[in-house]
């Protein structure tokens, strides 16, 4: 009967260490490789919609590799006032590059925007977070990231806040799961 017992017993340590690896796994993958978002508001319509699932990739973001211009983005938010603390974005201009608006259209450096995801018209926000105040033509700072909605008309994005810390950055969106009519890349 002891040996039984001591069976019974070793069985169960097995399990619980089986489970604590896949839950150290499980846990490894969401902080350095891949993580889930659900995003709550409609900034980047019809790209991303209101509640939309999507995963994103932290391994560029975590090794330094950077973004690029068109990567949508989850940063933390910069704008303390703010209800929602992680936001979703597309980075229009990184580190030394020159964001203006003319007449409803993005230049970058000079170039208009070839925008097709993007709706409405991009105008300078009236209202400033925090202090910040931003003026165009604007030189994104070393080590920045210029982000806006593509739903232009609805988005508070660098041209309320001002330009992104790239130490804020979290992960670069690549895939919607949910809802499944509009599962794919991103």
């Amino acid at each position: 009967m002891v040996p039984q017992q001591h069976s019974c017993i070793r069985n169960i340590l097995e399990w619980i260490v089986i489970f604590a690896f896949a839950f150290m796994f499980f846990l490894f993958i969401r902080w350095f490789v891949v993580e889930p978002y659900r995003v709550p508001t409609g900034s980047m319509e019809s790209t991303i919609e209101v509640g939309d699932q999507v995963l994103a990739e932290k391994v560029s973001i975590n090794l330094g590799m950077g973004v690029k211009r068109g990567d949508i983005v989850v940063f933390h938010n910069p704008d303390g006032t703010s209800d929602h603390d992680i936001l979703v974005k597309r980075v229009i201009a990184t580190s030394g590059q020159t964001v203006d608006l003319r007449n409803g259209v993005v230049y970058v450096d000079d170039e208009p925007l070839d925008e097709p995801y993007a709706t409405g018209e991009s105008y300078p926000l009236p209202a400033q977070a925090a202090g910040v105040v931003v003026s165009f033509p604007y030189t994104v700072p070393a080590g920045h990231v210029w982000v806006m909605g593509d739903n232009r008309e609805n988005s508070a994005d660098s041209r309320y806040f001002g330009a992104v810390n790239e130490d804020d950055l979290i992960a670069v969106v690549f895939f919607r799961y949910w809802p499944l009519d509009r599962l794919g890349g991103v």
